[in-house]
């Protein structure tokens, strides 16, 4: 099996830009390429979607068991080529200070994956072999068998970087990309831009993959990642039979962060999904129960307020107790406004009293649980739910928090998600393959609207 994962030393190295173009670039020739994140990253998922035409799906050992991941992992492969998974920060960060716990690393561990190490060079020449051995030596078990020189301008100082690599750390240096200001990516708050708000994204990948094919030498590429096949002892178990289920969902400029395993699953129930905009259609579908993401309600909310008749729509499902599970931008859409970035309300649902503030910074990021403390849509009260915050607002309200979110057992705690009727909305992102037993309790949750 042909995989690989594209690491870094750190954030900010180039792997979505290398992730995009070595996928565009294998792609045309004429490799079906599947596509995947490390950890929670809804963003960068969407860009991978964009490039391959196939669905990008995240990979994560915080919300996903080992045997779930290797499932997941080769269910997706089954028509693919190759696989191509981006890292998350640098190859051995992830939770806490251990290189072990759900980093990049633990994960081309746990999948056999090959590892191609991004590096920034631009200010190196010997000096990155120190670098690349440090890496090399950290965990021996993690196969790194290649590395990309980033941000080179020259052939010549490429080949400094190469003989040394090469000289002390026994690694192929593959290739080099160099600086270009049209490579790059734009970003707001929350990190790159969806793809969905880039126009010129063709414009830009096509010259990128032009590049990977000229500055890195993909035959050799081919023949280092051949990794061994992994297998998994897990088999999903659904009880019920949820076949003549029908589940609306958000999905338009706003709303568009679903992790794509877990609208996978329900549709392997059987289960029918319609897909609505809350920005531009004027009602909801008929339906049993209505699923909104995450998204950048707060860039849209103009236009969400002035789609008056899916506002009063969905709360006329609300109060006709029509199931609805909501996380983060959802969250921020079913309250009553929303206050932007320059201070501006915009009137939104209503079902929850309180308005969700953008504010300047992060005000929650990284991996979280919650316990319920009382009965929700999810979990009866005491059971707990593990999943990733990402969000740059705050919701302000009188209602009643319904879970205990704590990041660790012994770090602080907050409220965190509000339920009404059979509305639940939290900040929560929850992978639905780590909470059969939630789906299966949101499933059963019934009524039509």
């Amino acid at each position: 099996m042909k995989k690989l994962l594209i690491a870094g030393t750190a954030s900010g190295v180039g792997k979505t830009t290398l992730s995009l173009g070595i996928m565009r670039a294998l792609q045309a020739r004429g490799l079906q390429v599947q596509p995947y994140k490390v950890g929670p990253d809804y963003i960068d998922k969407a860009y991978h979607t964009k490039v391959t035409g196939r669905a990008s799906r995240n990979l994560d050992l915080y919300m996903l068991e080992e045997e779930q991941v290797k499932y997941l992992f080769n269910r997706s492969m089954q028509d693919a080529d190759v696989a191509v998974v981006e890292g998350v920060m640098g190859l051995y960060d992830g939770k806490g200070s251990s290189i072990a716990e759900c980093s990049s690393a633990s994960v081309a561990k746990l999948l056999k994956l090959p590892v191609i190490l991004v590096i920034d060079a631009r200010t190196m020449a010997a000096s990155s072999a120190a670098m690349v051995l440090g890496y090399k030596m950290i965990d021996p078990e993690v196969n790194i068998v290649g590395v990309i020189a980033n941000g080179i301008k020259t052939e010549s100082h490429f080949n400094l970087v190469k003989a040394s690599i090469e000289k002390y750390c026994h690694i192929p240096t593959i290739g080099y990309l160099p600086p270009e200001d049209h490579f790059s990516l734009p970003s707001r708050h929350l990190g790159l831009i969806p793809s969905e708000e880039l126009e010129a994204l063709e414009e830009r990948i096509e010259p990128l993959a032009e590049a990977v094919e000229k500055y890195i030498d993909l035959d050799l590429l081919l023949e280092l990642i051949e990794g061994a096949e992994v297998t998994s002892t897990f088999k999903p178990i659904i009880k019920r039979d949820y076949r003549m289920k029908t589940i609306a969902v958000a999905y338009d400029e706003a709303f568009h962060f679903y992790y794509q395993d877990n609208l996978q699953l329900l549709g392997d129930l059987g289960i029918k999904l319609i897909y609505f905009s809350p920005l531009s259609d004027s009602s909801l579908p008929m339906c049993d129960l209505i699923y909104i993401g995450g998204g950048f309600p707060e860039v849209f909310a103009a236009d969400l307020e002035a789609n008056q008749t899916m506002r009063r729509g969905l709360k006329a499902a609300h109060e006709n107790n029509i199931p609805i599970y909501a996380e983060c931008g959802g969250l921020m859409y079913l309250g009553e406004r929303l206050i932007d970035h320059e201070g501006k309300s915009y009137e939104m649902v209503g079902i929850f009293k309180g308005e969700s503030r953008m504010t300047k910074g992060l005000k929650r990021f990284g991996y979280c649980f919650g316990t319920a403390e009382e009965d929700t849509l999810l979990s009866e009260k005491g059971q707990t739910l593990k999943g990733h915050e990402f969000h740059h607002s705050e919701f302000y309200t009188n209602e009643k928090a319904v879970y205990r979110m704590q990041k660790d057992n012994k770090g602080e705690a907050w409220g965190g998600g509000y339920t009404k009727g059979n509305t639940l909305a939290t900040y929560l992102h929850l992978h639905f393959y780590s909470h059969l037993e939630a789906v299966e309790r949101l499933l059963s949750a019934g009524g039509k609207v």
